[in-house]
């Protein structure tokens, strides 16, 4: 099969196409896929559609409209990471984590927690990097992070500096998911809220994320984040949606969080 893929019909057109039949197309590469894939993977695939849960699959696909219905399976978080603790450091792992692209959200998220269970940095950085740019929603953007980048912040930051400039929205968004979750505390550096408030984007899983990481700012460093709110230094959305989160926090004093609603931006 070639591998040249079409994008639309005047690409096909250019190609000398104008018959060509998309749907019958991607039918065609959905097949080959299946016949092509390895043993290992379709074993792990029956073991995610033996813990489907359907009434937790309509639920879940309410939440994540960036990923078809018919790619949720509706499995469990803790079904999934008990998964990924028994399959861990095996080659049928290591067969999994070379399979990209999966075919539903469960395998994303599996592969994100088999990546969470690797020990040695180099590798889990390399992982991550090959998993980033196939992350399709929030949800599995948001659900992992391997333990050892906690021993590595130093090494890692460049890497994150880099992610945040990509452009592609879910790599962006685990860039500033990790500036959150390791450099708000003792590795904090202004600068770092600098380069989140930099990210100038119109989709809204970047924007929810900036948000989000401004109010936990306010609440771990509040010294160097309130400015940026008293000065108006953020957008309109980011700086009201970064107050609405801020007041919700049970981590913001009643104190802070009556001056926050005073600086809230009216349209």
């Amino acid at each position: 099969m070639s591998s040249m893929i079409f994008t639309n019909g005047e690409t096909a057109a250019k190609e000398g196409q104008e018959g060509f039949d998309f749907g019958m197309c991607s039918a065609t590469m959905e097949a080959e896929r299946g016949m092509k894939m390895k043993p290992e993977v379709q074993q792990i695939q029956k073991q995610l559609f033996a813990l489907q849960d359907k009434s937790y699959q309509a639920f879940q696909s309410k939440l994540m409209p960036t990923v078809p219905k018919e790619k949720v399976i509706g499995v469990r978080t803790p079904a999934l990471r008990k998964l990924a603790k028994q399959l861990a450091g095996t080659p049928q792992a290591e067969m999994f984590l070379r399979s990209l692209p999966h075919d539903y959200y469960e395998e994303n998220n599996l592969h994100a927690f088999l990546i969470e269970a690797i020990r040695d940095y180099g590798t889990a950085l390399a992982e991550t990097e090959k998993f980033l740019p196939y992350i399709d929603n929030w949800a599995t953007c948001d659900c992992f992070c391997p333990k050892v980048f906690a021993k590595h912040k130093a090494e890692l930051l460049p890497h994150i500096r880099r992610w945040l400039g990509t452009g592609e929205t879910y790599t962006m968004r685990y860039a500033m998911g990790m500036l959150m979750r390791y450099y708000l505390d003792a590795d904090f550096r202004p600068e770092y809220l600098v380069w989140v408030a930099g990210v100038h984007r119109e989709e809204y899983y970047i924007n929810m994320m900036r948000a989000w990481y401004f109010a936990t700012a306010l609440a771990k460093q509040p010294e160097a984040t309130l400015p940026w709110l008293t000065e108006k230094r953020l957008d309109v959305w980011t700086h009201n949606k970064t107050i609405q989160k801020a007041v919700e926090s049970y981590r913001i004093p009643d104190e802070r969080k009556r001056l926050l609603r005073g600086l809230r931006i009216r349209s």
